[in-house]
């Protein structure tokens, strides 16, 4: 749910930073992404075959400056084909071959065939779920079955093997975990479970909530994350969520995207950092290659199989003292809660127990000095060794850190006026939530959206204004004469006007 309108939206928001941008609608059970641009249906299919002139006739250009739409067959008389094989990689093929400096591409729901291979083919591929329990179960299945997909292809010249495969998953009985089908594999073919290992390692999606409304969902990408990774041992990295908002149906009510139609409310501003981060993750970098670590242990060393140490169980590392356990065991707690929405589908009630005894282990036992020291001792042979498996990464917050750190290296300094958006900018840069700022500086998070948003109506008198706008500095270690002074005047300026 809500594929479309982050789809149709990122799109937006690449055209108005000067863009070329291609949105292509490629949901074979329900085109409709030019509804929302105020445009009509196609009665025909685009080209699959021909030259590349003939799809760019197909083109349908939008209101917003820069963005096209190849729409899909939304009023055919037929139903779309589904591509095969050769025509499946020619129709990719041209679409990369479109000139453009973007191409978002709505695949739609389901785990077809062509929505695994447009999702494995990207450059950057996202899911997008709801904190309910079905739209979840749905992106679990989804990542089962694009690490089934992307094996399939590895192995597409190597029979003996696929055949392996395919008996491996008609005797576990059903779509199995990518770690599952993995260690089945192991039993048969080492060889060909390690090659599996190397292909889990590869599958890389990112994922977006939409629909949040309480703390719990704003949470719960990072979470799926976590499991995705230690039970899976596939990358679900989080990108980021979108609130519950009423200006978003009155936007499809009116045919205009949020980002064109209401650029201020809360979940356009969700998806403008969604986008941000998008853009800080595919802008142009020094590749590295990533090895996946050896899944059998040789000389001693754990298998990549076997079950996570204490310390990986929590996601904390070896040094961490108390407190930083304590907040893990919490946040672990929650992750594996009975009934929580995370686990939805992925565990069922005897590993959830599992789990959740291996969680109240790993507490108990770190923090017990002595019997942390036997733990280290025991699992880590060597004083230095460095844990399997470290804190929980967020590359898509990290690149959107790093991207805005290089911007504000540019736009601060001794003469920068200070506003509301780039003191949320600053405070984005560091990787900091409101809800922090507020629980430390005791200033309320009304009043703090206040201040980012410079809705001035919703603070109150200047003197207090002046307080929290120099509480705000402190924290987000800014100079906080120059920013009080920069903000005050402005604030006075607008009000005066």
């Amino acid at each position: 749910m809500g594929k479309s309108l982050i789809a149709q939206n990122l799109a937006v928001y690449f055209a108005q930073l000067g863009k070329s941008v291609v949105l292509v609608d490629c949901d074979p059970t329900g085109a409709n992404i030019h509804t929302q641009f105020g445009l009509n249906a196609l009665s025909y299919p685009p080209p699959i075959d021909g030259p590349l002139e003939e799809l760019m006739k197909s083109l349908v250009p939008t209101s917003v400056p820069g963005l096209s739409i190849l729409p899909g067959p939304h009023d055919a008389i037929e139903p779309p084909l589904q591509l095969r094989a050769g025509r499946k990689s020619r129709w990719l093929a041209r679409l990369r071959a479109l000139p453009c400096d973007y191409m978002v591409v709505d695949v739609g729901p389901g785990h077809s065939n062509l929505a695994l291979d447009v999702m494995l083919g990207a450059d950057l591929a996202i899911c997008v779920t709801v904190p309910e329990p079905p739209a979840i179960e749905a992106t679990y299945r989804f990542m089962r079955a694009a690490f089934r997909r992307k094996l399939r292809r590895a192995l597409v010249r190597d029979r003996y093997r696929l055949s392996l495969v395919d008996r491996t998953m008609k005797e576990i009985g059903r779509l199995p975990s990518p770690i599952e089908l993995i260690r089945s594999l192991a039993r048969v073919d080492r060889t060909l479970a390690e090659l599996a290992w190397a292909e889990a390692h590869r599958v890389h999606l990112y994922l977006a909530v939409n629909q949040t409304r309480v703390r719990t969902d704003l949470e719960l990408a990072g979470w799926m994350s976590t499991l995705c990774k230690r039970h899976y041992g596939v990358a679900l990295d989080e990108l980021g969520w979108v609130e519950h908002d009423d200006t978003v149906w009155l936007s499809v009510r009116r045919r205009r995207p949020l980002l064109v139609d209401s650029p201020t409310s809360k979940a356009a501003r969700n998806i403008e950092r969604i986008a941000r981060r998008v853009v800080a993750l595919t802008a142009p970098k020094q590749e590295t290659a990533e090895m996946a670590p050896p899944l059998m242990g040789t000389g001693g060393a754990p298998s990549s199989l076997d079950p996570p140490d204490h310390y990986a169980v929590l996601g904390v590392g070896r040094s961490s003292n108390d407190e930083e356990i304590r907040r893990a065991f919490k946040r672990q707690r929650e992750v594996y809660a009975t009934g929580g929405l995370a686990t939805t589908s992925l565990l069922d009630d005897s590993e959830l127990g599992n789990a959740q005894a291996r969680v109240d282990e790993a507490h108990d036992t770190l923090l017990d000095p002595v019997r942390r020291r036997a733990y280290d001792l025991s699992t880590f042979p060597e004083p230095d060794a460095p844990p399997l498996v470290g804190a929980i990464a967020r590359p898509a917050l990290a690149a959107e850190q790093l991207m805005l750190q290089s911007e504000l290296a540019r736009e601060i300094g001794p003469d920068t006026e200070f506003s509301g958006p780039l003191l949320r900018k600053v405070r984005e840069s560091q990787g900091i939530e409101i809800v922090e700022i507020s629980s430390r500086t005791k200033i309320s998070k009304a009043h703090l959206v206040a201040l980012e948003e410079e809705t001035y109506d919703n603070l109150p008198a200047i003197v207090y204004v002046r307080g929290f706008v120099m509480e705000l500095a402190k924290y987000l270690r800014l100079d906080p004469a120059q920013v009080q002074r920069t903000y005050l005047r402005r604030m006075r300026e607008k009000n005066a006007s």
